[in-house]
């Protein structure tokens, strides 16, 4: 039994599915990697040094801005950003988002009402996040936060109360 010779009406539509193929392939597997693979994190950790806690005075909220690195797929962007801190004792602090949970309002400290204030919908906020007045419906989100040897960290990760 001797195999049979290709013949070439038959191997031309060989060559080109077997190209055509390739080609796709070539295109095809760095879309899909694209596309289905998170992108690696090398930036090490998530937490961002903001302050000192020994520098924060207990039951004042601070705002502090600071820089922190996002990931917005494959590029990394260093953006500013800003948080309020209060320290509620000697070594815990809370992180507040800066927006308000109405509509996203930047709000401030009113140092005399001693409560955040938004100024566009008239939202009022207790030094540990809760409504006291407005259409806020729920509490002001929260930083991820930890101290470390002294340090404040916030996180990008937002804690959503209800």
């Amino acid at each position: 039994m001797t195999p049979n010779p290709i013949s070439r009406r038959s191997f031309y539509p060989l060559l080109i599915t077997v190209l055509g193929g390739a080609v796709v392939a070539v295109a095809g597997i760095p879309a899909a990697i694209y596309l289905l693979m998170k992108p690696r994190n090398s930036g090490g950790t998530d937490l961002v040094e903001i302050a000192d806690i020994n520098q924060l005075q207990q039951g004042k909220p601070e705002e502090i801005v600071y820089f922190r690195t996002r990931i917005d797929a494959w590029r990394r962007v260093k953006e500013k950003t800003t948080t309020w801190v209060v320290k509620t004792d000697a070594s815990n602090v809370v992180a507040f988002v800066p927006q308000c949970t109405h509509l996203g309002c930047i709000y401030h400290w009113e140092a005399a009402g001693k409560n955040f204030i938004c100024p566009c919908h008239a939202s009022v906020f207790a030094i540990d996040g809760t409504v006291m007045e407005g259409p806020a419906p729920r509490p002001l989100d929260r930083y991820v936060t930890k101290v470390e040897r002294g340090k404040v960290l916030v996180g990008p990760e937002m804690i959503r109360r209800t």
